[in-house]
C-alpha cells in the first residue's frame, strides 16, 4: 500500500509524491523500517540501557518475546540480540527451552522470516518444547498435557513457563495484560516473573497494569518511549523528500539503473540510526533519572515527558527565539542529518523547507533536549542556563 500510494501520487503529478508515504521500498527512495530495524534500534537502546544500569551482560540475560521470527519487530529483535532467549511466541504457536533456544537456528528463521513452526525441534534440549496452535493434547517434557494449542499460545505470557530476566513483547493482542490478569506475572511468593519489561509492541499492557508492575518491582519502559525509532525514521524520510528536488531525490535516494545504491542513501540510513540511538539514550536516561529522584512510575514519567515536550515546542514557536539567526541556524543544523547538510548546506535546507516545518523542527529539537537534560519540572532559570549553553556550544546541547 505504501509503495502503491507513492507511485500513484507520482503518476498523477502530486508535488510531494516523494514523502506522501513512509517506510516504502528502497526502489522508491524509501527507508523500510523492517529491513533496517528502525523500531528495533530504539527498543534495543532501552534494553541495553537497563542492562548497563544494573551491571548485567546481555549474553547472560534470559528473555521471552512475543512476536516471532516471521514478523518485522520479532525478527529484528532476534537479529540484534545476544541474550539467552528461552521463549518465543508467534502466530504459529510457542517455542520454549529453559536451557536457551538454539541461537543459530533462531537467527536462520529470522533471516528467512519463517514462523517458529519451522524450527528444527531436534535442536531443543530435553526440557524444551514446541506447541503449535493446531495441536491438542501435547505432552510436555515436565509431564503436563496441553489440551488446546491455541489457548496455550494465547496465554503463554501468563503461564508458569513465562519466567525470565526480561520480557520484550514485539507482537500480540492489545491489552493482553490488564488488571484482571496482571497478578499472573508474579510467582507464588509475590515476586515478579520478569524483572525487566521493554515494550516493543504497542498497547500490550494497559497503563494500570504497567503501574501495578512497577509498584511491585518491575523495571518497565512503555511503548511510547521504547519504540519511537520507527516514527523517527518516518519523519526523517519525509525530511529528505522535502529537502531534495525530484531530480536530486531520484539520483541520491533511489537505486541507479544498475541497481547500485548511492553513498548518500547509505549515509542517510546510518544518520537515521544515529539519531534514533541518540534520542533513545537521552530519553532513557531522563526517565531513569526522574524515577530515581521522584519515585514515580517510569510509564507515568514517559507520558509527562511527551506532554512537556509538546507543550514547550508550541510555546517556543511563539517566542522571538526564532528571530535569532545564529540560534536558528544552530538548532536546525543540529537537527538535520549530517549527510544532508554536507550535500546541500544549511542555506539551501533553510530555503527549501517550509517555514512552518522549520519552526516546528526548531521548537521540538530545543524542547526535547531541554526536557531530556533538565527534566519535566525544570525551572525557568534552568531554561536560561540551557539556552546560554546551547549558544556557546553552537548546537551540541551537551552537558558535562
Amino acid at each position: 500500500m505504501m509503495d502503491w500510494a507513492c507511485r500513484h501520487a507520482k503518476a498523477r503529478g502530486v508535488t510531494h509524491w516523494k514523502g506522501i508515504t513512509t517506510g516504502k521500498h528502497e526502489s522508491l527512495g524509501g527507508v523500510p523500517h523492517d529491513k533496517f530495524g528502525m523500531t528495533t534500534h530504539s527498543i534495543h537502546e532501552y534494553k541495553t540501557g537497563v542492562y548497563r544500569k544494573l551491571g548485567l551482560r546481555e549474553e547472560e540475560i534470559t528473555k521471552i518475546q512475543t512476536g516471532g521470527p516471521d514478523g518485522d519487530l520479532g525478527s529484528n529483535e532476534i537479529l540484534v540480540s545476544k541474550d539467552k532467549t528461552i521463549g518465543v511466541v508467534d502466530g504459529s504457536g510457542v517455542l520454549y527451552d529453559p536451557e536457551g533456544i538454539d541461537r543459530e537456528e533462531l537467527v536462520s528463521l529470522a533471516k528467512s522470516r519463517l514462523m517458529i513452526s519451522h524450527f528444527d525441534v531436534t535442536k531443543l534440549s530435553k526440557k524444551g518444547f514446541q506447541v503449535l496452535i493446531d495441536q491438542n493434547d501435547v505432552r510436555l517434557p515436565c509431564g503436563e498435557t496441553v489440551t488446546n494449542g491455541l489457548k496455550f499460545r494465547n496465554d503463554f505470557h501468563l503461564s508458569k513457563y513465562a519466567t525470565a530476566d526480561a520480557f520484550v513483547p514485539c507482537g500480540g493482542r492489545p491489552e493482553s495484560v490488564d488488571m484482571t490478569n496482571v497478578k499472573k506475572l508474579f510467582d507464588a511468593n509475590g515476586e515478579p516473573k520478569f524483572r525487566i519489561v521493554i515494550e516493543g509492541a504497542n498497547l500490550f499492557f494497559t497503563q494500570e497494569a504497567r503501574i501495578y508492575l512497577e509498584e511491585n518491582g518491575v523495571i518497565l519502559y512503555k511503548d511510547a518511549s521504547a519504540n519511537k525509532g520507527g516514527v523517527t525514521s518516518s519523519s526523517l524520510e519525509v525530511l529528505a523528500s522535502l529537502c531534495l528536488t525530484d531530480a536530486e531525490y531520484i539520483e541520491l535516494m533511489c537505486p541507479g539503473a544498475d541497481g547500485r545504491i548511492h553513498d548518500f542513501y547509505s549515509s542517510y540510513v546510518k544518520n537515521i540510526h544515529e539519531i534514533i540511538a541518540t534520542n533513545a539514550e537521552l530519553e532513557f536516561e531522563c526517565i531513569w533519572r526522574e524515577h530515581k529522584q521522584s519515585g514515580k512510575a517510569r510509564s507515568v514519567i514517559s507520558d509527562e515527558i511527551s506532554f512537556e515536550i509538546v507543550r514547550l515546542t508550541q510555546e517556543l514557536q511563539e517566542t522571538t527565539l526564532w528571530d535569532n539567526l545564529v540560534l536558528r541556524n544552530s538548532v536546525i543544523g543540529a537537527a538535520i542529518p549530517r549527510v544532508v547538510l554536507k550535500q546541500l548546506g544549511i542555506g539551501v535546507v533553510m530555503e527549501r523547507l517550509p517555514v512552518n516545518y522549520l519552526k516546528a523542527l526548531f521548537g521540538s529539537f530545543l524542547a526535547s533536549r531541554y526536557i531530556y537534560f533538565y527534566g519535566v519540572n525544570a525551572s525557568k532559570i534552568s531554561f536560561f542556563e540551557y539556552m546560554n549553553e546551547f549558544l556557546l556550544d553552537r548546537g551540541s546541547c551537551g552537558k558535562d
